[in-house]
């Protein structure tokens, strides 16, 4: 990179890119905070973290495992048939 102006070029396009890379993920983690843990509906092996049988995200054993959960936008669960806010005890 011998011509300066290639380098200023590519500095503000970096600055640039870098920027919009931290305004997606700011408004990223503004979505997440309208979720929730909805229970009881998680298709097998789907589920989002884990349950009283295993620890990792993914692991549940059958359709709608009620200690398994999805994250969901806030209000949908209590839409679904099954699903449920609430952690089955021993949680």
């Amino acid at each position: 990179m011998k011509n300066p102006n290639t380098v200023v070029s590519t500095a503000l396009a970096s600055i640039l890119a870098m920027s919009a890379l931290g305004l997606a993920s700011g408004a990223e983690a503004a979505e997440k905070t309208d979720m929730e843990k909805c229970y009881g509906v998680a298709k097998a092996g789907k589920n989002d973290c884990k349950t009283l049988s295993n620890a990792c995200a993914g692991h549940s054993m059958s359709d709608n495992q009620k200690d398994a959960f999805i994250a969901l936008p806030a209000g949908t669960c209590k839409r679904i048939s099954g699903g449920s806010l609430q952690a089955p005890a021993g949680m």
